[in-house]
């Protein structure tokens, strides 16, 4: 066990962020929020729509996840605005009364290629529900945001697609940077800090080394509150995915809450906290549980298969979820070809409990001064790729 924990309390943190203890890179703390702290490194049950697909928010609370994250694209055409400002926000609207992190949609947005158009005062786009046009900009995303009322924020930004040419990679990087010092005045100007919110930038720049320099280096000055790093796990190689956060997280300061975004697997989670990655979201978890494949640290179980039709042990011998402590790996193959939807909501439950038992795992190895020994051995019971990265 390492020694008394200290906390740093860097300049302008306004102690959103406290780091207590390092283990080589990987980074133990506290993220502040006006609902609740969150213990980081942590993984974010992504509940696009306001709800993580199978689950309840007392699901959540029993398996212990202290984060949840929403998308304001997706809220903001429905079921709108008007709707969570009259339920009393987005915490009130979804009966969840820990942290929310709200991605700006900007992902989404983008990914609509045929239906969007960009330009520098924001992006017009039409809805994939009823093919009506919106306009979004840098202001407007954060007006949506502050009326959703959540803990952490996410400005527009522009996520380059891969394969991305050069230039392409550039004018994305550019517009970034301008769309962010005009949400950064407009978050001030609207007084969501002192409403309890909290500004993240969004490093973009592909997989060129010189633009994602120089993209954290011109979003750093806008010292916005945590780092975001954006851009990744949009189909490039894994290799490059980590080639990109190497050269990124040593720009990043210590005193800020570091996000890399859309990540991932568990060995890319285990992997990126051991070169300093606090925060993590993906929906990974849930849509692979409705498809029956289930996480545990000897790698992947698809349930569907037939090895498991009379196999009557537990999902995870190593896991005491609900899931693995009352059925059988036959009974939830049994439920998933019958079409039972209580096979996806076990599968889902028993996913989301191994993310977030995982982080836990991590934060106690990192407290104990062995988070090498732990991502080493990890990533070989797992048999990843990343244990030769």
């Amino acid at each position: 066990m390492l020694s008394a924990l200290k906390i740093w309390r860097g300049k302008n943190s306004s102690m959103f962020y406290s780091l207590l203890n390092t283990n080589n890179k990987a980074r133990r703390g506290v993220v502040h929020t006006a609902h609740g702290d969150i213990q980081s490194p942590f993984f974010m049950p992504v509940g696009t729509k306001a709800t993580v697909k199978t689950l309840s928010q007392e699901d959540l609370r029993a398996i212990g996840s202290e984060v949840e994250l929403s998308n304001t694209y997706h809220l903001f055409l429905r079921p709108g605005c008007d709707i969570i400002e009259k339920a009393g926000g987005l915490h009130k609207f979804m009966s969840w009364d820990r942290a929310i992190l709200t991605d700006s949609g900007g992902y989404q947005v983008f990914s609509l290629t045929d239906w969007r158009k960009l330009s520098d005062q924001g992006v017009e786009f039409k809805s994939h529900i009823d093919g009506s046009k919106h306009f979004l900009t840098p202001e407007s995303v954060m007006d949506i945001q502050r009326t959703l009322g959540s803990d952490m924020v996410m400005p527009l930004d522009e996520c380059s697609p891969y394969p991305c040419e050069h230039k392409a990679a550039e004018e994305a990087v550019k517009r970034t940077t301008h769309w962010m010092k005009r949400t950064k005045d407009h978050f001030e100007k609207t007084g969501m800090r002192e409403r309890g919110q909290r500004l993240f930038c969004i490093i973009q720049g592909s997989v060129y080394k010189d633009l994602r320099e120089r993209s954290a280096k011109e979003l750093l000055e806008c010292d916005t509150d945590g780092c975001a790093i954006g851009g990744v796990s949009v189909g490039e190689p894994v290799k490059e995915m980590f080639e990109v956060l190497g050269w990124t997280i040593d720009m990043l300061p210590l005193h800020k809450p570091r996000y890399f975004m859309g990540i991932g697997l568990p060995d890319q989670i285990v992997k990126a906290v051991g070169m300093g990655i606090d925060m993590f979201d993906t929906v990974v978890p849930t849509r692979y549980g409705r498809y029956g494949t289930c996480f545990t640290d000897r790698g992947q179980v698809v349930i569907r298969n037939g090895m498991f039709k009379e196999d009557f042990g537990p999902l995870d011998p190593e896991c005491d979820c609900p899931t693995c402590r009352n059925y059988s790996r036959a009974y939830i193959r049994h439920l998933f070809n019958t079409g039972e939807v209580l096979g996806l909501r076990l599968a889902a439950y028993h996913n989301i409990h191994y993310y977030v038992n995982l982080m836990r795992r991590i934060r106690a190895a990192i407290d104990a001064g062995k988070y090498e020994e732990f991502e080493r051995t990890y990533l070989q019971k797992y048999g990843s790729v990343l244990a030769t990265v």
